[in-house]
């Protein structure tokens, strides 16, 4: 909604993050104790305690793939960075801190708290079985038992109580928080006079000299520049190329419909009636024989009277949701109904009845009304679809038993692609005045900015050698290699003239708007009480989509106690504008919920006591960052992204 909070809730953000997240996610804290066993390079030290270079890495390696799991689209590059590594050892530091002052006040997690937790927190409703226990399937997913988990998840809630009572107890007086979104909101009338560059243009006319001056300037250089480029040739490896080498025959087909023949068939549905006399299995075994003696009762009533199903139900079945309807449950399929229940009403022909059948609810009388589904395709009805499957599955294979071989192979014969063209039967691919960057439009490897990296390498520029296999997609690997290499280079004058004369235009033009701009200005300040015959208008925080941040935080930012306050905006190449404000006026009414306003107004104050709370606790718990070490793997990110 506004710029001052949504940066604080960034941190705040942060700081749930750093909260809630399990921090096994992060890093298993279970090494926390004895970590330095097997500890090489030695990154930072929290309480005496060393997170070394082998811990960090891990760290940052299972971030990256818990969100590659959450979001599998996006580009793994975004974190190989310096920032992105800074920040993974940050997030480690601070659960280091949080564990180190947990155990120092003595901190810790009832069973009962943590059985509650578990059974209610929705972040845990995906590993929650129906009965309430622990997915063991799941965990084992992620090289987790259930009492680790349940270990981790105590140890991560004894840690949150360290931030917990000053995160959660932010409070800001009435005065305060009034004060400050009145002044947050506040608008103010004000009249706008533009100088507009464009409006100069007609009124420049550079000269020759003008142009190679401004050609020249070693600060404009880069603007009349082609870029690096390169001709290559590149070979790709994916489903599609293995794909066209797969052999199937009639058999393979056949035996796959039959081993699926269940995928080619429409499920096979019931739809039937029942009158249920209720009787839990929980029940005395007498009232459970009432039950039963009253179904059989209504059974003989159904014996003299087979048309009169619907009006029974109606008057005595105790399933309130189909008795209205008497009795009828639609259409359903198998695993639907309980066990006993379904096998009486597969069992029944249509306009057949059951005898009494027994569940875990009571007791049933069933009439199958209608039945539907159950028909299969023909073989050459669905061979398409199954020749393009199995294709499909046998090239995922090819691929696999072929992807480390392609890998060595465009290594180890990294003078030619041909080897792995003749090997795998693949395509030689070529393109011209490939750049750095993917150009707009590109699609496949050329999209792919690992790709284009590989290809932009020292190696393969200077030596002319294969790049290594690139994962550019989901089963597709890329190898290329450069043909012919033309550096960047300054185009001549002669064939950039025009650039350099709209680009000369464009600067003073705007020289012309500002000087204009700032005569106005002087003016205006010597005669304050000048009309300058423009309609007055109202600007806000809110409101700076048409006006722009730099007008908007200029004329928020005049002094109100000296009005008319006057300001000048230079708007670089757009030109000047000089702004008269007149009257400051009360919050913006586009403000509906003033009490969120205020809620994010206080959250931003918690979380910056949270922060500085976590900047005193770093102090005591003596937090030590091995600055040569963080450094050098800040130089090894940015060689590697060369």
């Amino acid at each position: 909604m506004f710029d001052f909070f949504r940066k604080r809730m960034r941190l705040f953000m942060f700081a749930l993050v750093v909260l809630i997240v399990p921090s096994f996610v992060f890093l298993g804290l279970e090494g926390y104790q004895g970590i330095g066993e097997g500890a090489k390079q030695s990154v930072a030290k929290v309480a005496g305690h060393t997170i070394t270079q082998a811990e960090w890495d891990e760290s940052h390696r299972e971030q990256v793939e818990r969100i590659r799991r959450q979001s599998p689209d996006i580009d793994p590059k975004l974190f190989d960075t310096p920032e992105a590594k800074q920040q993974t050892l940050e997030v480690l530091i601070r659960q280091r801190v949080m564990l180190a002052t947990a155990e120092q006040l003595h901190l810790s997690t009832t069973d009962g708290r943590l059985q509650r937790l578990f059974s209610t927190d929705p972040q845990f409703a995906a590993i929650r079985n129906p009965d309430g226990s622990v997915n063991k399937d799941l965990l084992a997913a992620q090289g987790l038992s259930s009492d680790e988990f349940a270990r981790r998840l105590r140890q991560d809630l004894s840690v949150n109580q360290v931030l917990l009572g000053v995160s959660g107890t932010g409070i800001v007086s009435n005065g305060a928080a009034d004060q400050t979104l009145d002044a947050f909101f506040q608008q103010r009338e004000v009249v706008l006079q533009r100088f507009d560059a464009a409006g100069y243009a007609a009124r420049v006319q550079p000269t020759d000299a003008d142009l190679e001056a401004y050609y020249k300037d070693p600060t404009h250089a880069a603007q009349f520049q082609a870029p690096e480029q390169a001709s290559i040739e590149y070979v790709v490896l994916d489903l599609d190329a293995m794909g066209q080498q797969v052999s199937i025959n009639e058999e393979d087909l056949a035996r796959y419909y039959s081993e699926n023949a269940a995928r080619y068939s429409t499920p096979e549905e019931r739809r039937a009636s029942h009158i249920l006399i209720a009787a839990d299995k929980s029940l005395p075994a007498a009232d459970r024989a009432k039950a039963k003696a009253k179904a059989e009762a209504l059974l003989a009533d159904l014996a003299k009277n087979p048309n009169g199903f619907a009006e029974l139900a109606k008057t005595n079945s105790q399933d309130p949701g189909s008795a209205v309807n008497g009795g009828d449950l639609d259409f359903f399929g198998r695993g639907a109904m309980v066990k006993p229940f379904e096998d009486v009403a597969y069992g029944l022909k249509v306009g057949e009845t059951s005898g009494v059948v027994e569940t875990d609810f009571g007791y049933h009388i069933i009439r199958l009304t209608d039945k539907r589904g159950g028909d299969k395709r023909s073989f050459e009805s669905v061979r398409a679809e199954i020749e393009a499957e199995v294709r499909s599955q046998l090239a995922q294979q090819k691929f696999a038993e072929a992807a480390a071989d392609f890998t060595n192979l465009v290594y180890e014969q990294s003078d030619s692609l041909k080897a792995a063209l003749d090997k795998y039967k693949l395509v030689l691919k070529s393109a011209q005045g490939v750049t750095r960057r993917p150009a707009p439009g590109a699609t496949g490897p050329l999209a792919s900015a690992k790709f284009l990296d590989a290809l932009f390498a020292n190696d393969a520029l200077r030596n002319k050698r294969n790049t290594d296999a690139v994962e550019t997609a989901a089963n597709q690997l890329v190898s290329g290699r450069v043909l012919q290499y033309e550096a960047a280079h300054a185009l001549p004058l002669a064939d950039v003239k025009d650039q350099v004369r709209a680009r000369v235009v464009s600067a003073q033009s705007a020289a012309l708007a500002q000087t204009e701009g700032k005569a106005r200005l002087a003016a205006l300040l010597q005669v304050p009480q000048t009309d300058m015959g423009i309609e007055p208008r109202r600007i806000s925080r809110l409101q700076t989509q048409e006006l722009g941040k730099a007008i908007t935080t200029a004329v928020l930012g005049a002094d109100p106690k000296k009005l008319p306050a006057f300001v000048g905006i230079d708007l670089g190449s757009d030109g000047f504008v000089v702004a008269k404000v007149q009257k400051v006026i009360g919050r913006d009414p586009i403000v509906a919920d003033v009490v969120q306003a205020r809620n994010q107004y206080e959250q931003a104050w918690s979380d910056a006591e949270t922060q500085a709370y976590l900047g005193a606790l770093k102090v005591r718990q003596k937090v030590r960052i091995d600055a040569k070490a963080t450094a050098k793997v800040a130089a090894t990110e940015s060689a590697d992204g060369r």
